[in-house]
């Protein structure tokens, strides 16, 4: 059933695909239009260059008269982000207007990674150190940025094992399916191998027949 908010998250995909923003990606659930995945890329020419950074994006039939939730998956180290992934940033929150759509929340949402507000902390540590030790700062984030790495190589190997999972068990079954036919085969041959030798039989009782009867005519004469 098509909604206003449905059919303005179709309007935002088709934004997306045609003007998608710079260093990033965003797309729904194959399911479920309500529920978004993202990726946002570490700004060039910052302490978070090279990093993959995962979101959820959940939105409501109040969607864009509500603003979504969105969440990191990927582990961050931010004076604006939740250990949660939840994000501290005021056009989620106050300052929310139906005139944002996708591409602007996650605009947003990466500018904050080079450019945070550690007066408004939802990470107090994080916060700190942006503050008063930048150096110390920026190699926390670098490890966010490693780990973000391997964060998409455990979703790898995920597939991967359940990839391997799956021709394990087409292979099992098709050595399940082999060995019924062969058994069939086996069967079949019993049956052959009976037959013949009922027709064996038969034949030789045909014969014995015939030769007592020959015996028997030649008696009579």
């Amino acid at each position: 059933m098509s909604t206003p908010s449905k059919r303005r998250l179709v309007r935002d995909f088709r934004r997306l695909e045609t003007d998608p923003p710079h260093g990033i990606t965003a797309a729904p659930l194959q399911d479920d239009i309500m529920q978004w995945e993202a990726i946002i890329f570490g700004p060039d020419d910052s302490a978070w260059e090279g990093g993959t950074f995962k979101l959820t994006l959940s939105f409501t039939q109040d969607y864009p008269n509500k603003a979504p939730t969105v969440k990191f998956v990927t582990k961050m180290f931010h004076p604006n982000i939740y250990a949660d992934g939840s994000i501290c940033l005021d056009i989620l929150q106050h300052n929310w207007s139906p005139i944002y759509d996708i591409a602007a929340i996650l605009t947003s949402i990466q500018s904050l990674l080079t450019d945070p507000n550690p007066n408004s902390p939802a990470n107090v540590e994080a916060a700190k150190l942006y503050q008063e030790n930048r150096r110390e700062y920026e190699r926390r984030v670098q490890q966010v940025v490693e780990e973000s790495w391997d964060h998409d190589n455990d979703s790898d190997k995920e597939t991967d094992d359940d990839a391997s999972d799956s021709g394990e068990n087409e292979s099992k079954t098709s050595e399940k399916k082999d060995k019924t036919k062969e058994q069939e085969k086996d069967k079949d041959k019993e049956k052959e191998k009976e037959k013949e030798e009922k027709e064996k039989e038969k034949a030789k009782e045909d014969q014995n027949q015939q030769s007592e009867t020959m015996q028997s005519s030649v008696s009579k004469d």
